[in-house]
């Protein structure tokens, strides 16, 4: 799994029969240094996850499941809408509409 940020939809009138319906994100992951990488990912998206929202992104398998068929031609898929996070050291945050980091 990664956490990443969501900064695009994908549209396709033509897809595979197996990925109509479903809603597709361009999700940032976070490295580890807590910032954006370069990179983006393509994941389906059942939650209803927005712009601007972290987002945690499962493969395989888990992405499969969460997408409701082991059948589905899909890789990555949108499992869970961040609201806060904890870290090791004792600092919990909530992210703000633009990432910001909100102490608790």
């Amino acid at each position: 799994m990664l956490m990443g940020r969501v900064v695009g939809n994908v549209w396709a009138t033509r897809k595979a029969e197996s990925l109509v319906g479903m809603r597709m994100l361009l999700v940032r992951p976070f490295t580890t240094g807590r910032e954006e990488a370069q990179d983006v990912i393509v994941a389906g998206a059942p939650l209803g996850a927005g712009m601007g929202e972290t987002v945690l992104v499962a493969f395989g398998r888990a992405a499969r499941t969460v997408l409701g068929s082991e059948d589905v031609g899909w890789q990555a898929a949108v499992v869970a809408i961040v609201d806060s996070i904890s870290l090791a050291d004792g600092g919990t945050f909530e992210l703000g509409d633009s990432g910001e980091r909100i102490p608790t």
